[in-house]
């Protein structure tokens, strides 16, 4: 069940989570990397900007993107990266789980919530990916064709794991 989703790595290359990892934390502990409120620098120079939650509709509310005129219901995401040189943003969704339960059904919603991101971000050109970093408990053959939708639908998924080239931000040299 590798197809698309990659686990191990290193914190040199991925960004590793455990479910309560902040990505502008991560970010600023690597080598060439600082973070200044929303703004991420690698080696001085602006490359992307992170949210969480509700700062997604202020840097919506920056560009004169009104939420309501594109969808009827807020999507508050667990982390999102805009890379300003791909003019990408990447939609980054965290789930843990130890027991089933409700997760196992979030998992097919990926194609729709990407949709309605794409429709926020239409008049401003900027496209829009969506990643699932998922616990090892969604590595069960009985998540093979839920696993395999994600990737159907143009999404992704990481198991405890992204590699920072896959956001377009540089990987800091050992």
């Amino acid at each position: 069940m590798k197809k698309g989703g990659i686990g191990g790595g290193n914190t040199i290359t991925g960004l590793i989570y455990e479910g309560q990892v902040d990505l502008a934390t991560f970010l600023a502990q690597q080598k060439g990397y600082s973070v200044e409120g929303v703004n991420i620098f690698y080696n001085g120079n602006l490359i992307a900007q992170t949210f969480k939650k509700h700062q997604f509709y202020a840097f919506l509310k920056n560009y004169g993107v009104d939420w309501k005129n594109h969808i009827s219901s807020l999507l508050l995401p667990d982390n999102c990266i805009y890379v300003i040189i791909n003019n990408t943003l990447f939609i980054i969704e965290v789930k843990t789980q130890n027991t089933p339960g409700s997760v196992d059904e979030k998992l097919q919603t990926c194609d729709f919530k990407k949709k309605q991101y794409q429709k926020l971000l239409s008049q401003l050109n900027i496209e829009v990916e969506y990643v699932y970093i998922l616990s090892d408990w969604f590595r069960q053959s009985k998540y093979k064709d839920v696993l395999d939708y994600i990737l159907s639908v143009r999404c992704q998924y990481y198991f405890n794991y992204i590699p920072l080239h896959k956001l377009g931000l540089p990987v800091p040299e050992e």
